[in-house]
C-alpha cells in the first residue's frame, strides 16, 4: 500500500511539473502584447477555458478530499490565467474586451455558478462526486478533441510551422503522468481523458516527423494567436492540470500560430 501511494504521488508531482512548464508557454506571447501595447489579433477564448477548467478540478479535489496535487497545479493556473486574461483586457480592443467579458460571464460565472449550485447541495457525497467528475471527464475530453484541428491543417498544408514538436512533446508527457496518476489512485475521471490526451499527442509527434523537412508555406496577414492547445490543460490534464493546455514552443510573432485560421493551450490540469 505504501509503494502504491508512492508512485500516486511520484506521477502527481511529474504531472504538476509537466503542467506548470505547459501554463507557462504563453509568456512570449503575452511578451509581444506588452511590448506591442495591443492584443489585437490574439484570442481570450484559450485562456477564459483554462481557467473555467482550473476551477471545475479544485471544486472537485476539494470534495474528493484526497486530491491534493490537483489543488497546487489547478490553483496555480487559476492565477496564471488570470495574469493573461487582465494582461489581454488591459491590452484589447473594446471590441475584444466586451468578448472576453462575456466569455468569462459565460464560463465562469454562470457556468461554473450553475454546475456548483446543482452538485454542491446535493444530499448523498457520493452522488455529488460521482456527478461532478463526470462533467469535468466530459470537459476535458472535449478539450483533448481541440488537436484534430490542427492536424488537420497539418495534413492539409504539409507542414508544422503551425504545431510546434516541444508543446505536443508535453502535453503528451502531461498526459501519460496524469494518467497514471489517475489509474493507481483509482480515479478514471483523472485517467480516461488522458488515454485520448496521449493518443492526439502521439499523432502529432508522428505527423511533425512525417513533416518536419518539408518547406514551410508562406501565411498572408499573420497573427498572434494562441494555440487551443494551451487550454489543455492539464488537468490541464496537460493545463488543461485541467492543462488547457492551453499550453512548449508558444506561436511566435509573424508566421509561428498553432490555429485551425492559421491565428491564435493550454491546456486539459488536470
Amino acid at each position: 500500500m505504501a509503494l502504491h501511494l508512492s508512485w500516486v504521488f511520484v506521477f502527481g508531482i511529474l504531472g504538476n511539473v509537466v503542467s506548470f512548464m505547459v501554463s507557462l508557454a504563453p509568456l512570449p506571447t503575452f511578451y509581444q502584447i506588452y511590448k506591442k501595447k495591443t492584443s489585437e489579433g490574439f484570442q481570450s477564448l484559450p485562456y477564459v477555458v483554462s481557467l473555467f477548467s482550473a476551477m471545475l478540478w479544485i471544486y472537485y479535489a476539494l470534495l474528493k478530499k484526497d486530491a491534493v496535487l490537483l489543488i497546487t497545479i489547478n490553483t496555480f493556473c487559476v492565477f496564471i490565467q488570470t495574469f493573461y486574461i487582465v494582461t489581454y483586457f488591459y491590452y484589447g480592443p473594446k471590441k475584444e474586451k466586451l468578448v472576453t467579458v462575456k466569455l468569462m460571464l459565460l464560463f465562469n460565472v454562470f457556468g461554473f455558478g450553475i454546475i456548483f449550485f446543482s452538485t454542491f447541495f446535493l444530499g448523498n457525497p457520493r452522488i455529488r462526486i460521482q456527478i461532478l467528475g463526470y462533467i469535468c471527464m466530459a470537459f476535458a475530453l472535449s478539450v483533448f478533441v481541440a488537436p484534430l484541428a490542427i492536424v488537420r491543417k497539418v495534413i492539409k498544408t504539409k507542414s508544422v510551422e503551425f504545431m510546434p514538436f516541444t508543446l505536443s512533446l508535453f502535453l503528451t508527457l502531461g498526459a501519460v503522468m496524469w494518467f497514471f496518476y489517475g489509474l493507481l489512485s483509482k480515479d478514471m475521471n483523472i485517467a480516461v481523458p488522458n488515454v485520448l490526451g496521449f493518443i492526439f499527442g502521439i499523432l502529432q509527434m508522428i505527423l511533425y516527423a512525417i513533416y518536419k523537412n518539408r518547406p514551410k508555406k508562406v501565411v498572408e496577414d499573420p497573427k498572434l494567436q494562441l494555440s487551443e492547445q494551451h487550454i489543455v490543460d492539464v488537468v490541464k490534464l496537460g493545463t488543461v492540470v485541467c492543462l488547457d493546455a492551453n499550453g512548449v514552443t508558444p506561436p511566435q510573432p509573424n508566421n509561428k500560430n498553432y490555429n485551425d485560421d492559421g491565428g491564435g493551450d493550454a491546456s486539459q490540469k488536470v
